[in-house]
């Protein structure tokens, strides 16, 4: 599996664990405004993987723009109080994956820009 595959598989799953935030909510953790708006970057970003999986590359940029603005609304979980520990741990967890999806689906494309120079 090469590495944007990897990476897409990556932001894939991320992606649909955001589309499925207002299911699983408590309504406190994520508040129900914050699953509902990672919902629609899930449902954004794999719009997106499709157009990138078939090779469309001015789809890249919004993909990654919108998963780190995915991971970044994640971040709260360790700044506001009473978030449970392991919804803190699943933040952590889900930023760590966001930027290894991204990193893994950009480094080729600046490998293949540093070549044709």
């Amino acid at each position: 599996m090469t590495r944007s595959r990897t990476a897409l598989v990556i932001l894939g799953l991320l992606s649909l664990i955001d589309l499925s935030g207002p299911l699983v909510t408590d309504g406190e953790h994520p508040p129900m405004e914050v699953a509902v708006v990672g919902a629609a970057l899930g449902l954004a970003s794999l719009v997106l993987i499709g157009y990138v999986a078939r090779g469309a590359a001015r789809a890249l940029a919004p993909l990654v723009v919108l998963r780190i603005l995915s991971a970044v609304a994640a971040v709260p979980a360790f700044f506001v109080d009473d978030v449970p520990a392991g919804v803190t741990v699943f933040a952590g967890a889900f930023i760590a994956l966001s930027f290894v999806g991204v990193a893994l689906l950009v480094r080729p494309v600046a490998a293949r820009e540093v070549a044709v120079r």
